[in-house]
């Protein structure tokens, strides 16, 4: 009797030893027990889920069963896992699922997933997928809202089989939350990027920094202000969503954006002692009467420009009992600020994220300076190239003529529409295909005999418009990045005075 006892556990010693496994006329064989015995024990393991069985021609081969116990895989998993009966009843929980339901097993097992109003696996999309599930594990991401933000969790629905036969499923759920927001923050910033890149000069930049943040922030009250260095003045910008900047502008009897915050002897000094680097790293600022370690009144953040009756209504209006505050800053130049105003109870989610996007727009404020500063540049060089007598033209390096000024047009008659290219130049300077090819190679061996930096003047006959013949002296120079600037001088009347001169010169010696 003893021995029939101790079987099961025989049988499980002799499969150890041969994992590629046994039929029951061998198991029997090296136990000394009959077929009989070994096959009905052999079943019993098997629907115990210690040993796997599979068919070999008409013969069964048992080997022991390589299956984690799922008491063990409920316990260590970091996943939220729910085991659920045919009619969708809970039958298991694990502790992580409990802890993050804040249920316990005994207020859950029994229920239904609609009875028990389970956030994530209880809403209609999960219960879709569960009611859907036949054969084939499947997976699905769940996106789940509630008051403190936004969750995702990928859900497999795998279907279960009972050691009793009867069918059911199990639910794993892994939070992804973290995987979803770096994604959806690294593309927001792929496109802001774009976004900035291919934004026109006209558009208003500060306009599209605030439209930006509210789209990220969840009830959001933002201001932009931009910063004039010379006259050290802030000046606001930008102010969303419009129901913030209306509420404002009812407050304090005006619009807030144009408000001028005049900095000069006082952003670099106490109580601020403030600087562009300071203003780099996004700070959070605190206010009273929400809480009690403020260094700053909400007043003195605003340089008491407003009434001074309204600040108590503001705050109190629009819930400000903070403002986290980052500076437009590049390379150690102050463009602007950036406040988002919170309640007490509201904190500022993906605050890297939105520090690299203010530091986009930063650089973009940078290239936009630069930018205006090229053109402030060349609209002066154009004005006084303009105004010159000198007759001047620039050409680009691939020949193409950017530029010629009035004392050009006046001089030859020729517009820059009338010579887009140096081939075009040519064939109208210089009719005759002969002087014209001679033209051409002088030009070419002078620019590679002088380099760049030097003049290389030269004089040639040149067909105006009209027809008219002139003597002109080219003096060309090559820039360094390969364009061309040349002017261009009339001495046709100093040739005819020199020819008259040396005629007069040549009769006097034959006399």
């Amino acid at each position: 009797m003893q021995e029939e006892h101790d079987l099961p556990n025989r049988i499980l010693r002799a499969l150890r030893f041969r994992p590629k496994g046994m039929t029951i006329t061998e198991v029997a064989k090296q136990l000394g027990v009959t077929r009989n015995s070994v096959s009905k024990h052999l079943e019993i393991l098997q629907i115990a889920g210690k040993v796997d069985v599979r068919q070999i021609g008409n013969a069964k081969l048992f080997s022991l069963a390589q299956r984690v116990p799922i008491s063990a895989f409920l316990c260590f998993t970091k996943n939220l896992i729910l085991i659920l009966d045919n009619d969708q009843r809970i039958v298991q929980v694990n502790d992580q699922c409990q802890k993050a339901l804040k249920r316990s097993k005994d207020e859950l097992i029994g229920l239904t997933l609609a009875e028990a109003a389970l956030p994530v696996v209880s809403t209609p999309e999960a219960l879709a997928v569960i009611e859907g599930l036949e054969r084939e594990q499947v997976i699905a991401d769940i996106r789940y809202a509630r008051e403190d933000g936004e969750f995702f969790y990928q859900m497999q629905a795998i279907p279960t089989t009972f050691e009793d036969g009867e069918k059911g499923c199990t639910l794993v759920l892994e939070d992804i939350t973290e995987r979803k927001r770096y994604v959806r923050n690294m593309e927001f910033l792929a496109r802001t990027a774009m976004e900035l890149v291919d934004m026109p000069p006209e558009a208003d930049i500060y306009q599209y920094i605030a439209e930006t943040i509210v789209k990220v922030v969840p009830n959001p009250r933002c201001y932009v202000h931009s910063y004039d260095e010379a006259k050290q003045e802030f000046f606001i910008r930008a102010m969303t969503p419009d129901s913030i900047r209306n509420g404002v502008r009812e407050i304090i009897g005006e619009d807030p954006v144009g408000k001028v915050f005049p900095v000069r002897g006082v952003f670099y000094s106490a109580p601020f002692n403030e600087s562009p680097s300071t203003f780099f790293a996004m700070r959070e600022m605190h206010f009273s009467p929400y809480f009690e370690d403020e260094e700053l009144s909400f007043a003195d953040s605003c340089l008491h420009v407003f009434p001074e009756d309204t600040y108590e209504r503001l705050q109190q209006r629009f819930e400000i009992a903070r403002i986290y505050l980052t500076g437009l800053v590049w390379q150690g130049q102050l463009f602007g600020l950036v406040g988002i105003c919170m309640g007490p109870e509201e904190v500022l989610e993906d605050r890297p994220v939105i520090e690299s996007f203010l530091r986009q727009a930063s650089i973009a404020l940078a290239r936009r300076q630069t930018e205006e500063r090229l053109r402030r540049s060349e609209r002066r060089f154009r004005d006084l190239v303009d105004s010159s007598p000198v007759a001047a033209a620039v050409i680009e390096s691939d020949g193409r003529y950017t530029y010629t000024n009035r004392a050009f047009t006046d001089l030859f008659g020729y517009t820059l529409e009338d010579i887009p290219t140096g081939k075009d130049w040519f064939r109208l300077a210089f009719p005759d295909p002969v002087r014209r090819r001679e033209a051409i190679a002088a030009w070419k061996a002078d620019r590679e005999e002088a380099g760049p930096g030097r003049a290389r003047p030269r004089t040639f006959p040149v067909r105006c418009r009209g027809g008219k013949e002139k003597t002109i002296r080219f003096s060309p120079v090559e820039l360094s990045d390969g364009t061309e600037y040349v002017t261009y001088e009339d001495i046709t009347e100093e040739r005819r005075v020199y020819g008259m001169l040396v005629g007069e010169i040549a009769g006097l010696r034959k006399k």
